[in-house]
């Protein structure tokens, strides 16, 4: 049994007692159908900036991860090349695909022949800042919860995880979907507000971002920053 590292965490909606030991980070679709140019996002004329704030603060949390040893897991999503994967016809997941022009074929910024959504594609790739390193975990997801119908349940026991460093987008859809699950299942989940985002609608200055962060707070989780979680990841605390 790994050996207790507690640490206190400055966030709301109060001071949160952390095992470090028994804490991953998660890194929800941070991936190009989302967050770069020629993506997903962007070819549906999202605006990706938002995303793309969320990088740098991000890459702080995970390399302070890496000091401490802390598992990452890369979460990402993406369908399989038949489509069978998106849902039956007229549900509000396929309804979804249709809109963002899931399965299309289109051609990477370097060149190769890639398709939107797609598993084994460019697209669907993590972002190049944000690349996996040897040993992390990568789990695939064909919705927005990082726990539904995924592997996530089977390696959290095994590592001993009760406590999850959320990271990602977006903010009100797959993160808000994956805090409430984690929550569902007694999980303590802690979102550095800067590690996260979500564009306004087309033609809206409305996101959902602030409205979604409320919600995670008042019931399912804790707010944090990139640099009070990094710092305390860095800290002696953080030492076996």
């Amino acid at each position: 049994m790994a050996e207790c590292r507690t640490v206190a965490l400055d966030a709301t909606p109060g001071p949160l007692e952390v095992d470090l030991s028994a804490t991953a980070v998660l890194v929800i679709d941070m991936q190009n159908d989302f967050g770069a140019a020629g993506g997903m996002f962007d070819r549906a004329g999202i605006d990706i900036s938002v995303v793309r704030r969320a990088i740098a603060p991000t890459t702080k949390v995970i390399s302070a991860a890496r000091t401490a040893r802390l598992p990452i897991i890369y979460v990402k999503e993406e369908h399989r090349p038949d489509l069978s994967d998106i849902g039956a016809e007229g549900s509000p997941h396929w309804r979804m695909c249709q809109r963002m022009a899931v399965g299309a074929e289109v051609t990477a910024p370097d060149g190769r022949p890639s398709r939107i959504h797609i598993a084994g594609t460019w697209n669907t790739e993590i972002l190049a800042e944000l690349t996996p390193e040897a040993g992390d975990i990568i789990v695939t997801k064909r919705r927005y919860s990082a726990f539904y119908d995924t592997e996530l349940e089977a390696h959290l026991p095994t590592l001993g995880i009760r406590y999850l460093v959320i990271t990602g987008c977006t903010t009100s859809i797959c993160i808000e979907s994956t805090i409430r699950d984690a929550a569902f299942r007694d999980y303590i989940c802690v979102l550095p507000v800067d590690c996260t985002g979500q564009p306004a609608r087309s033609g809206s200055s409305y996101s959902g971002h602030e409205e979604s962060l409320k919600i995670i707070e008042r019931t399912f989780g804790w707010l944090s920053t990139s640099e009070c979680v990094s710092n305390i990841l860095k800290g002696s605390g953080a030492q076996p």
